[in-house]
């Protein structure tokens, strides 16, 4: 559906990105993801037509794309982090602009069914320039929605958004890819990746890391268990006896009475501390398994891959 390779941008000696091979499946929500400078946002606009690559192409929806076909950018919607919006028109007016622009006949209800799901219907007729940061957001997906693409692709769609806006896109995204949409989610909000993406996709230096479901790249961390333990009223001789137990690789507190455990690969270790903490005298209120997270996932990955280059620009010697 979305096909880059080696795809390459430079900026004189500057690779900002570098020979990336992207392969967005149709019908899946792919999300992209790298800290700040990792050439996301550079990959999307040559991905769109927007920026020419230094090398390598671009496919979508099967066919090589550069931007200049009308026929496929019409098949595809677009929300930019910071979209630039037309202050004058109220919201009806701008959907209403973009819908000829798209030559869509009689567009009334889109316009109206689209406002609706994001609670804007009723301020259908005030001017965009009065619109919070939040609503200019949500309003930037009723347009990229509005004449029914069958690609999406969306850098950082809820930024600025409060809870409720957040949830109301995220609903929204998930009902269109269940209505076949595929969709290129780019977000530094984990979470939302977290909930919505079928795969991820982890760039840094312009190069691809790692690819995988988010829990296959929870695995690839590696380890044991993580486990909570709720104590009541621990000691400080206690948890020095915790963390000296061959099992136990590192004890994180997390509050006076509650610690996190990373233990050895290898078996469930919750029986075997559990006895030892009885045999102390200790009071277990509570003890689970907390599952490694797409924060994991992506801060050790990156942080694997960025060190060394860090490490080398800052070496004097």
């Amino acid at each position: 559906m979305i096909r880059t390779e080696q795809l390459c941008k430079r900026y004189g000696s500057f690779a900002a990105v570098d020979d990336l091979n992207l392969c967005v499946r149709p019908g899946e929500i792919y999300g992209f993801l790298g800290p700040n400078g990792a050439g996301k946002t550079t990959t999307l606009l040559m991905i769109l037509g927007i920026t020419r690559p230094t090398s390598g192409r671009v496919e979508v929806l099967g066919q090589p794309f550069d931007g200049r076909s009308f026929a496929l950018r019409r098949r595809m919607g677009v929300v930019a982090e910071d979209a630039w919006q037309y202050d004058e028109m109220t919201a009806y007016e701008y959907l209403a602009f973009f819908a000829r622009l798209y030559r869509m006949q009689k567009p009334g209800p889109a316009i109206r069914s689209l406002l609706e799901r994001v609670e804007l219907w009723e301020r259908r007729q005030v001017l965009v320039g009065g619109y919070s940061r939040g609503m200019r957001q949500k309003l930037n997906l009723c347009r990229a929605l509005l004449h029914d693409p069958e690609v999406l692709i969306l850098d950082e769609p809820v930024s600025g958004l409060d809870p409720n806006g957040i949830r109301q896109v995220r609903e929204l995204l998930l009902e269109e890819n269940r209505r076949g949409r595929t969709i290129l989610l780019s977000s530094h909000i984990l979470s939302e990746i977290e909930q919505t993406a079928h795969r991820v996709g982890i760039i840094a230096r312009g190069r691809l890391l790692a690819e995988d479901s988010v829990a296959g790249l929870a695995a690839r961390l590696g380890g044991g268990q993580r486990l909570e333990v709720e104590l009541h009223e621990p000691t400080a001789d206690l948890r020095r006896q915790v963390e000296s137990l061959p099992f136990v690789q590192k004890v994180e507190e997390l509050s006076p009475t509650r610690w996190l455990l990373t233990t050895a690969a290898g078996e469930d270790q919750r029986p075997a501390l559990a006895r030892f903490l009885n045999g102390q005298g200790a009071l277990v209120i509570g003890m689970r398994t907390q599952e490694r997270s797409l924060e994991d996932a992506f801060v050790t990955i990156t942080d694997a891959a960025l060190r060394p280059w860090v490490e080398e620009e800052w070496d004097t010697d």
